[in-house]
């Protein structure tokens, strides 16, 4: 794992950070403004919103909640900036991410999705553990046990 990455939680002096993914991913990964307003929305289901750090540079966002009615977390978003892509860094980020849930312990399943044709998104999901449980038109929806 990255050593040097840290998760610090979205707030009034790092939310405007300039993030994105590039041109050819905006079909998979929802934007930074996506991700706020949908923290958000499900605020009472305590939303956590992260910026991911490199040292001090911001390198990507995450957001995850609960979803009591399936009883799980719901890790519904993840992305590296298109700068610093291919350098493990979603791949360390999903581990801190899935660890900060297991010392929740609210839940003891994480459910997410991803769109179909994300070849990347699958990959790192897969190596997390999760496998697929369902489709929902072009998303495939997965789990894992923590």
């Amino acid at each position: 794992m990255k050593s040097s990455l840290k998760l610090r939680k979205v707030d009034e002096e790092n939310w405007r950070c300039g993030l994105k993914v590039a041109e050819n991913q905006k079909q998979f990964v929802a934007d930074s403004a996506v991700l706020l307003a949908r923290a958000y929305a499900y605020r009472r289901s305590r939303s956590r919103a992260f910026i991911i750090y490199e040292g001090e540079t911001p390198v990507g966002m995450a957001l995850y909640y609960d979803c009591d009615e399936l009883s799980a977390y719901d890790f519904s978003q993840l992305f590296i900036d298109e700068r610093y892509q291919g350098r493990g860094l979603g791949l360390a980020a999903a581990k801190k991410i899935l660890d900060l849930m297991r010392r929740d312990g609210k839940y003891k399943k994480v459910v997410l999705c991803y769109v179909e044709g994300n070849a990347a998104a699958k990959n790192l999901y897969e190596k997390l553990g999760f496998s697929e449980t369902d489709r929902d038109g072009d998303e495939i929806i997965m789990e894992a046990d923590l």
